[in-house]
């Protein structure tokens, strides 16, 4: 393979290789997702939920939810490599992040890797596709930005769906992330109010 080739890696092995070494060492952004062409969206989407399993209130909503948007952002426009601004380029988590998250997650990964796998492209390359898939994790990167209790876990599980079926090229899981996402959207945003509030006070912002 040539150095300019995409890098694919199952997501289990990124995830103990960046858990292995030392604990207090910050993996930055840029360097992580330079080798990874179109597969960098779903790992800096990996990257992003990482806070959410983290037991502060606030810590993980408020680092993951802009790092979700973000990478919802940019597949909701179109772009097809992912753009990371200077000052996140130069941040990233520690390794011991990584390796608490690889402790509580491990067994859950395994089983969900062993059932996921490339299958129906259509899902993941179709650009009305990909602009749906933006738009649901712009959705619930607003979510996880909000203080709404007790729902880190289930954006982050969520958000872990959409992140595997990007890096592993599944479809098929996708799909399942597509319905989980949109129900999440329509209980804990639209009949809570939450989502409908945020969104206008950042349209008002902008305006």
């Amino acid at each position: 393979m040539s150095d300019e080739s995409p890098r694919h890696t199952s997501t289990g092995a990124l995830l103990e290789e960046f858990a292995t070494g030392d604990p207090d060492e910050t993996l930055h952004l840029g360097d992580l997702l330079k080798d990874f062409g179109p597969a960098a969206f779903g790992l800096l989407l990996f990257i992003g939920l990482l806070p959410a399993f983290i037991p502060v209130p606030g810590v993980g909503g408020a680092i993951g939810g802009p790092m979700v948007i973000l990478v919802g952002a940019q597949l909701l426009v179109g772009m097809r490599k992912l753009w990371l601004p200077a000052f996140l380029a130069r941040r990233g988590p520690h390794r011991g992040t990584v390796m608490r998250f690889r402790q509580r997650m491990a067994p859950w990964l395994r089983r969900l890797e062993k059932l996921v796998q490339p299958r129906m492209p259509a899902l993941l390359d179709n650009r009305l596709a990909v602009c749906f898939t933006g738009l649901l994790l712009v959705l619930l990167g607003v979510l996880l930005a909000l203080p709404i209790p007790f729902t880190n876990y289930v954006f982050g599980f969520l958000l872990l769906l959409f992140a595997l079926a990007l890096l592993e090229r599944d479809g098929a899981l996708m799909l399942v992330a597509w319905v989980a996402g949109s129900i999440a959207v329509v209980v804990f945003g639209f009949l809570s109010g939450n989502l409908v509030e945020s969104l206008a006070r950042l349209v008002d912002g902008w305006f």
